[in-house]
């Protein structure tokens, strides 16, 4: 029992936290007695699993999951590669620099707004999303390969080493510890901030607009509802991310094994 309570330490005490603050939320729900200001944890599960039983909800996640992943993508995939821009090309950071500071620091409020008189209501939270994704991979991408070790450096002409067996060996362990937490931050900022443009948008077939007109219509408990399902959807991804990020180690040059390094390099 107590190498359980050992082991699982961490989980208990998350568990335990949780049901502090579902408790409370149940306490003020009661002192409220008003669902239209505070829908109790047992009425908001049970709306959302009845909302969760019609075909249109399960559409309606998947669209708006669509349209925020196909923006993390472009964000992760254009993050790799002014990292790597910036890597071979020293002195582009220079460019990079100010446009990565004003996307960092300008609300996302103010973007969506600006956006919206840009592009489309489908497109925004694509657009969005990309936003939030590209400067926190770019930089972590960029960090990751600026701190390559000299002594790795040195082994790439040593033992004539392939660009494969580069990739293999000494970019992807130097990188993938700073872009899988960079990964796992980036996608649930893209995620919230997706829906928000969602909600200023009003976005077709989208939890924003739902999450708009349970506000419009005062239906707190529908609104509540969807907000839990936006908390469980970023959990599951985060749950995912984590998980992969942890089973990938960094995987360090063999010492001693420069016979194997030489045919890895050919």
């Amino acid at each position: 029992m107590t190498n359980f309570l050992k082991k699982h330490k961490r989980k208990l005490l998350a568990a335990a936290a949780l049901l502090f603050w579902t408790g409370v939320w149940a306490v003020a729900a009661l002192i409220t007695g008003q669902s239209l200001i505070l829908p109790g944890p047992a009425e908001t599960f049970l709306r959302l699993c009845e909302l969760a039983s019609g075909s249109l909800f399960w559409k309606t996640v998947l669209f708006s999951f669509g349209r925020i992943l196909l923006g993390t993508a472009a964000g992760t995939a254009a993050g790799i590669a002014a990292g790597i821009l910036v890597y071979m090309i020293r002195g582009l950071d220079i460019i990079l620099g100010p446009l990565v500071t004003v996307v960092r620091a300008v609300p996302v409020a103010s973007f969506i707004i600006i956006a919206m008189l840009w592009i489309g209501k489908g497109m925004l939270p694509s657009f969005i999303s990309f936003l939030m994704v590209f400067p926190i991979v770019y930089v972590n991408v960029k960090t990751g390969l600026y701190g390559i070790s000299p002594e790795h450096r040195k082994l790439i002409p040593a033992f004539g080493m392939s660009p494969s067996a580069r990739l293999k060996y000494i970019y992807i362990p130097s990188v993938a510890p700073y872009f899988l937490p960079a990964l796992t931050t980036g996608a649930g900022l893209s995620w919230k901030a997706g829906i928000a443009a969602e909600v200023l948008a009003f976005t077709p077939v989208s939890i924003g607009r739902n999450l708009s007109e349970a506000k419009n219509y005062l239906e707190t408990v529908d609104l509540f509802a969807w907000t839990l399902a936006v908390i469980l959807i970023s959990l599951l991804m985060e749950y995912a991310l984590s998980a992969v990020s942890k089973k990938r180690k960094q995987k360090k040059l063999p010492r001693g094994k420069e016979a194997e390094l030489r045919e890895a390099g050919k």
